[in-house]
């Protein structure tokens, strides 16, 4: 839980103007403390690369820590969640972008980073063909690791949160306003009911409105938080179109559902499709074996898993029931094996096709 005075530095570090989420990573980069930062001599500053002796003069870090002293009592009253860049529960793909932002605020109780997380993003006027896409697609996702993540916006946003809700799929909503409010405010009832299996993030501190200018910060966080991105029905314009282009900018995979030529709702996807910035798919198969991932439910696979493994093989295996991604240093802790036990079985359920290596000594459950 982190403390009143360096949450008090972590709000602080947003409230200086003209130091946005790039400047405040290099000076976190440079320090490596918020705190050693607020303490720092100006002189100290110069040295960060990309600052500039005329800002350095310009940053008032007095101002800032007075003005989020205000703010910090504003987060303990509503019982947020605070997630800083430097946390261990910081979403770690977020964290591979440059522009991500230092400080984000939530509700619920979801360990993001356990999960696969999916960004799924439409038009604002959905139709019937785009809300069957839906269903079709999130009812596969029910008891395979899988978190979805929106935007809370009507259409297609709106409708992946309502049936994740009824398919039983974790998901969270990014705003574009501080965590005291939901906009549009006929989505309340949603966003309550999504704390119960995911909740709400943003990146706006308590009281902030939905202005216009925050709605394309709000999606490079939906872009940069999941693993891919799908986008169903959208206009050549708007906001669905600005996330896949974050999204591919940010090397992350895209997926786009095709439509009829002359739908206006369809144009984006096709055209996303036809300059090769979006796979196409069909469904929810097709994208599994473009991710490489399991099309079992997990419930399915936890009867299966252990026919013909040795005693080795299944101490690793259940590792994986929880999270089907893990890291070596994980599976050493876990699974009660030694180094060259581990490394023999691991070495044999990935020659079975049961497990995938991955880089950085990460192994992905396959079947």
């Amino acid at each position: 839980m982190t403390d009143q005075i360096e949450l008090q530095r972590q709000i602080a570090l947003t409230l200086i103007p003209g130091l946005g989420p790039r400047k405040a990573r290099k000076i976190l980069e440079h320090f490596g403390t918020s705190e050693a930062f607020f303490h720092a001599e100006k002189k100290a500053l110069i040295q960060v690369f990309g600052l500039g002796q005329q800002f350095v003069r310009q940053i008032d870090r007095k101002t800032a820590l007075r003005q989020a002293k205000t703010h910090v009592s504003d987060v303990l009253q509503q019982g947020l969640q605070t997630y800083f860049l430097q946390d261990e529960t910081y979403p770690k793909y977020l964290r591979e972008c440059a522009d991500a932002p230092i400080l984000l605020f939530g509700k619920g109780a979801l360990p993001i980073n356990n999960y696969k997380a999916i960004s799924i993003v439409g038009t604002r006027s959905a139709t019937a063909y785009g809300l069957e896409l839906c269903e079709e697609l999130i009812s596969n996702f029910t008891g395979k690791n899988i978190l979805v993540v929106s935007g809370l916006a009507y259409g297609i946003d709106i409708h992946v949160h309502r049936l994740c809700l009824k398919y039983d799929v974790p998901t969270i909503g990014v705003m574009g306003n501080g965590p005291d409010r939901v906009y549009p405010a006929i989505h309340r009832k949603v966003a309550k009911d999504m704390l119960k299996q995911g909740g709400i993030l943003t990146e706006f501190l308590p009281g902030t409105k939905p202005e216009k200018e925050n709605f394309p910060m709000r999606n490079r966080i939906v872009a940069g938080i999941s693993q891919a991105t799908i986008v169903i029905e959208s206009k050549t314009k708007g906001g669905s179109l600005i996330t896949a282009t974050l999204a591919n900018d940010y090397n992350r995979d895209v997926f786009a559902f095709p439509g009829q030529v002359h739908q206006p709702y369809s144009e984006g996807c096709n055209w996303l499709i036809q300059q090769n910035k979006a796979h196409l798919i069909r469904n929810a198969q097709d994208f599994f074996r473009f991710m490489d991932w399991p099309m079992e439910n997990a419930s399915d696979m936890q009867l299966d898993l252990f026919k013909g493994l040795a005693p080795d093989e299944r101490s690793i295996i259940k590792c994986f029931l929880n999270s089907l991604e893990q890291n070596f240093e994980g599976l050493v802790r876990h699974s009660g094996l030694k180094l060259p036990e581990l490394s023999s079985a691991l070495l044999r359920l990935e020659i079975r096709g049961l497990i995938r290596a991955l880089p950085g000594q990460k192994y992905l459950l396959r079947c």
